[in-house]
């Protein structure tokens, strides 16, 4: 049950923009409000749903934010409503000349409140005898600010601080200090750090259960890692059922429960979800926990595309992060994390696909899956593709496209052709890299809604394969230079040593591992194995192979990285977090004959800027041809290969 109330109405929107046919738009937003009955056989997989603050009617409550741009003339709209998950409450609803109702909403029970985010308020959890639910949960600290006496115990500055200790004692608690990873743990004694805040009262501070302080401070050099007991966990789970019961409700409902109006009722014929990094994870989960189908048993979503997510989201399970990363300790990779059944013997796991329950229920979206190099090197996507032995590919079900973006970093760079280099990220060496994805998965979303919409199939799934039908696919590899083929590159790291390896972790007999949900009783877990985590051959340039190159790509000005490597701190000489690195070729043969870098100078491959002109367009208008690129974008990278200084004679 869903109750609606649109709090701010915007008409015109964006300026009073006009938007093709469809018009100008208005953006409506407010809050929704809805129920779950934990016994509901469509609920019942959210973890401690059983546990959870129930109302006066004895059903879960949860309320989030919601906000929907769509034509003011809905005659002018379109049948098709497009849901962008929120990445960390960050996001908004986006019109377009098409009409389509572009909708967003607060998934995310661990979000910090606050202006234009998408937030949602969920219950914690409760013994039945009303008593706090406790559980040991693990603080991992690095590169403390110098001087820094006080941290705090939010993963991020978004994020509320729900893992909250169940006692301030500290002798109840562990916390350790190394060098390393590797390092001898040291252990703190409990009369030298507490939770409190010494920020402005000299040790033992103010009493915070959401800071830790320590007597003489921290050392920036050091690994803190605090172990403790927390209470009262979050209900996160209840993030998927809300957002299937909001998409439903706009989908299929005329009013609310309170007789407030669906105010796009009778105009939504197909929807289609969208999500990014975090809220594409949230899209593979969805699915395969099976919340596309709602409580009436309809589908929710006919299409999806999840972006540069190659794990699932870490939200269902007792004392859950939402938005963790992939870093060590962090689950994530635990889970099911292929479309079709695979035996996952290397876990000791039952054969399951992320798409078992949808199945059953035939509610199954057709779905586009697509992402890039740095997936494989710092979010380990091999296991989706080869599954954890990487012994044989993975055959993807029809109702399942995958495109892979070779040699970009998270989400893609920059783009646009130039010879200067970007400046490196924060904390890396290499510059970034400039690669684009922008284009090319703007014709890949429009190739979806074709798909839902006018059943038009996509073009063939290119990526990269363990045992490749031609040479154009590709090949996975151990992360190793000599396996990769990478070239030396005088002065530039190299990739051995960077991959950021899948572990099988031990999280204790009550975590359910494929569908990672229930409590984890060991924190932080043992390691049983580390497991083969592969990535994408090179060519002799050091540029991935295979997938769907972009033009910058295809016709390269340098090599582009989907890792790089941390320039100080705790981390120094390992990956770069979520950033790709880039190395750009001499611009002369002379140049590059001076340094001794075996890739050829932009000289040696295009002769003159009119030359590189010539095949930026040839490259274009095949991926036009291929149908990867729109006409009126391979203008655009045409126009701007022709303004570019690339072998420009001045």
């Amino acid at each position: 049950m869903i109750k609606i109330v649109v709090e701010q109405r915007e008409s015109p929107a964006f300026k009073g923009q006009v938007f093709g046919k469809a018009g100008q738009y208005e953006l409506l937003s407010g809050h929704f409000t809805g129920e779950l009955n934990p016994n509901d056989p469509h609920n019942k997989i959210i973890n401690d749903i059983q546990l959870a603050v129930r109302n006066a009617h004895g059903m879960v409550e949860y309320t989030g934010t919601f906000a929907i741009a769509k034509p003011i003339d809905m005659s002018k709209a379109s049948s098709l409503l497009i849901y962008s998950v929120a990445n960390r409450g960050n996001g908004g609803p986006v019109p377009d000349a098409d009409g389509r109702v572009s909708v967003v909403s607060g998934w995310q029970g661990d979000v910090l409140p606050r202006p234009n985010a998408q937030t949602i308020v969920v219950p914690i959890a409760k013994n039945t005898d009303g008593s706090p639910v406790t559980g040991p949960v693990t603080a991992r600290f690095i590169n403390a600010p110098k001087g820094a006496n006080t941290l705090p115990l939010a993963y991020a500055v978004s994020a509320i601080v729900y893992q909250l200790p169940a006692t301030l004692d500290t002798a109840k608690a562990n916390l350790t200090k190394r060098a390393g990873e590797d390092g001898q743990r040291m252990p703190i004694s409990s009369a030298d750090w507490a939770f409190a805040d010494c920020s402005a009262t000299p040790f033992p501070g103010t009493p915070d259960p959401a800071k830790i302080c320590a007597k003489g401070g921290f050392d920036p050099a050091m690994l803190y890692e605090l172990v403790y007991t927390a209470k009262d966990p979050l209900v996160l789970g209840i993030g998927y059922a809300a957002t299937r019961d909001f998409n439903s409700f706009l989908r299929y409902e005329e009013k609310d429960a309170e007789g407030n109006a669906n105010p796009v009722a009778k105009q939504i014929k197909y929807a289609i979800s969208e999500g990014n990094s975090q809220s594409g994870n949230f899209i593979r989960s969805y699915i395969h926990l099976g919340f596309n189908q709602d409580e009436s048993n309809r589908i929710v979503w006919e299409g999806s595309n999840p972006h540069i997510a190659v794990r699932q989201l870490a939200m269902n399970f007792r004392f859950a992060v939402a938005g963790g990363a992939a870093n060590l300790f962090e689950p994530g990779s635990d889970a099911v994390l292929w479309w079709s059944d695979y035996p996952d013997a290397a876990r000791h796991r039952s054969t399951a696909g992320m798409l078992d329950r949808c199945t059953a229920s035939n509610t199954c979206p057709k779905i586009i899956e697509t992402f890039g190099g740095l997936e494989f090197w710092d979010l380990r996507a091999s296991p989706d593709l080869v599954g954890t032995d990487a012994k044989e590919d993975i055959p993807l079900p029809p109702n399942v496209r995958r495109y892979y973006f070779p040699a970009t970093t998270h989400g893609g760079g920059r783009g646009g052709f130039s010879v200067l280099p970007p400046s490196a990220p924060n904390g890396c060496v290499l510059p970034a890299n400039p690669n684009p994805e922008t284009e090319t998965l703007r014709a890949l979303r429009a190739a979806l809604v074709d798909w839902v919409i006018k059943g038009v199939e996509p073009p063939a799934s290119r990526y990269p394969k363990l045992h490749p039908k031609s040479a154009d696919d590709g090949q996975l590899v151990a992360a190793t230079k000599a396996a990769i083929g990478f070239p030396s590159i005088p002065g530039s790291p190299s990739p051995d040593g960077l991959v950021n390896s899948l572990f099988d972790y031990d999280w204790g007999s009550e975590f359910n591992y494929n569908d990672l949900s229930g409590v984890i009783t060991k924190a932080p877990p043992s390691i049983r194995q580390v497991l083969p985590t592969l990535v994408p051959k090179a060519d002799a340039d050091g540029n991935d192979l295979g997938g769907v190159p972009s033009v910058l790509r295809q016709v390269p000005l340098g090599t582009y990285l989907g890792w790089n490597v941390t320039a100080a701190g705790f981390n120094q000489g390992k990956i770069c977090g979520l950033n790709g690195g880039y190395i750009p070729f001499a611009k002369t043969k002379a140049e590059r004959l001076a340094s001794h870098d075996p890739r050829p100078s932009l000289e040696e491959r295009y002769g003159t800027h009119d030359g590189y002109v010539a095949r930026v367009k040839a490259a274009a208008a095949k991926a036009v041809e291929d149908r990867f690129l729109f006409q009126e974008d391979a203008d655009k990278l045409a126009a701007q290969a022709a303004a570019s200084d690339v072998l420009l004679v001045k």
